[in-house]
């Protein structure tokens, strides 16, 4: 099986963040064919060859070395290398190795060998895709942030398992099945209260004004991540998307719902998207985000080696863009907004929906699929390229800003906030001709809202307080 998939990069290591669901979707976007004219015309009887002055045949060039056909013996003879060296290193290497995961390393070094965003999946990686992909997992439902050595409930998400037994905002969690929190790290915390769902765990806790600890005896359940926060400022509405995994679409869907319920129906007078260090995710729900504002029109096209990874996917009018059409949009990009979050902000600004403030995005204009090798784990690989509905590709370009916009960045972070992005990465894919990012851009975004520079440039924009050219987008 095979799932198209999206991901990138902050902060300068490749953050390859699957973009395709493993799990069945009711709602996946029917791609249309694309017929284009390839890049690299074939001569033709139309188009004649003009013959070498020497008589000579022409040397190949590297490109159609690569694109000829290898002899299969010359094939097997390769595979027979490999083999000799692997009974070598059994027979003879100092310690005997173990046999299963040299075949796993050498796997990884060949798929790792064709782009940064290709690789061997292990079964417990796989796992860990998957549930990074789907935004489920089976647990108790916290918010946490590590303080003092010791897990401190930021919130308990609501209906489930942690929210409906009474745990509470600020309650420091000092053991989970008998153990002691202090001296794990976070990360270790949250995989011991991570599980199968329906099986049971039981934390500890100390609460202020509580002499003594209390036990919760709790049975994990399904734990949606969620992907969309939206807050208002003043009459502006801002979506803060922080992933696309399968709860994107649904998390600016419910957004929308709540924001008009606070309102008693009144339309914001503008919404801010901020896809900033967003670093990408599901193509599909790239497709259903910018089709929330869109009523029609190409959101993105695809371009493989196979006439299938070749596709147009395609905004549809339905009541949702039908309410928000009217309203002014801004979209927030940065050098860490890669992948799916480069289609919706490319879709966007190309259809003239949305004006792009910000910082140039991370880059990357590739599609992954995941492919399942059974017991084994999966395969990830670079299986198309992504272009924005103006034919534009973004591959170690990135989105440009309608606006720019920089931070004001504190000294200790200067000099360190910026990354080139996907053209910095060692063995990215090049397009012939095309341009390449050889500046950072800077992926810092202050955690006080009164100190974020691109955000209250956006909020003066839509409120009359700033003007420019660019705002609003005039449709061609």
């Amino acid at each position: 099986m095979r799932f198209p998939i999206l991901g990138a990069a902050a902060l300068g290591a490749a953050l390859l963040v699957p973009a395709s669901v493993l799990i069945a979707q009711d709602q996946a976007p029917a791609p249309v064919p694309v017929e284009e004219t390839p890049l690299d015309q074939a001569p033709t009887d139309e188009t004649p060859v003009a013959p070498s002055p020497s008589g000579e045949e022409p040397e190949p060039t590297e490109a159609e070395k690569a694109a000829a056909s290898r002899d299969p013996l010359e094939i097997y003879a390769d595979l027979n290398l490999f083999g000799e060296i692997f009974d070598r290193i059994r027979s003879e290497y100092v310690d005997p190795p173990d046999e299963k995961e040299l075949i796993r390393a050498a796997i990884q070094g060949m798929l790792t060998s064709l782009d940064p965003h290709s690789g061997y999946l292990p079964p417990t990686d796989y796992t860990e895709t998957r549930e990074d992909i789907s935004g489920q997992f089976g647990g108790l439902g916290v918010e946490i942030m590590m303080e003092d050595q010791l897990i401190k409930v930021v919130s308990p998400i609501d209906d489930t398992p942690a929210a409906r037994a009474g745990i509470l905002a600020n309650d420091l969690i000092v053991q989970i099945d008998g153990q002691q929190v202090q001296g794990m790290t976070q990360d270790e915390a949250v995989d011991k209260m991570r599980g199968p769902v329906g099986t049971q765990v039981t934390i500890t806790v100390i609460r202020e004004g509580v002499a003594d600890p209390l036990e919760f005896e709790l049975t994990r359940g399904v734990i949606s991540m969620r992907a969309v926060r939206w807050s208002m400022e003043g009459d502006v509405a801002l979506l803060r998307l922080s992933r696309f995994s399968e709860q994107a679409f649904v998390g600016i869907e419910r957004a929308i719902e709540d924001i008009y319920a606070e309102r008693d129906d009144v339309p914001p007078k503008g919404i801010i998207l901020d896809l900033r260090n967003n670093p990408g995710g599901l193509v599909d729900q790239s497709v259903y985000v910018a089709d929330a504002f869109l009523n029609r029109g190409a959101v993105v096209l695809t371009r493989g080696r196979t006439q299938g990874e070749s596709a147009r996917y395609d905004a549809m009018p339905d009541e949702l863009d039908e309410k928000l059409s009217e309203i002014p949009m801004v979209v927030l990009i940065n050098g860490g907004s890669a992948s799916a979050s480069e289609i919706v902000a490319g879709a966007l600004q190309d259809h003239k929906r949305a004006t792009v403030v910000g910082t140039r995005s991370f880059g990357k204009g590739s599609v992954q699929s995941i492919i399942s090798l059974g017991p084994d784990g999966a395969m990830r690989l670079t299986t198309a390229r992504y272009y924005t509905p103006n034919n534009r590709s973004i591959q170690a370009l990135g989105i440009t800003p309608d606006i720019e916009v920089r931070q004001v960045v504190p000294e200790e972070f200067q000099g360190r906030d910026e990354i080139i992005g996907e053209a910095g990465l060692e063995g990215h894919i090049t397009i012939e001709g095309q341009e390449e990012s050889t500046v950072g851009s800077s992926v810092y975004v202050p955690q006080e809202k009164e100190e974020d520079a691109q955000l209250q440039y956006a909020i003066r924009l839509i409120n009359g307080e700033e003007t420019d050219p660019a705002y609003p987008p005039q449709a061609e």
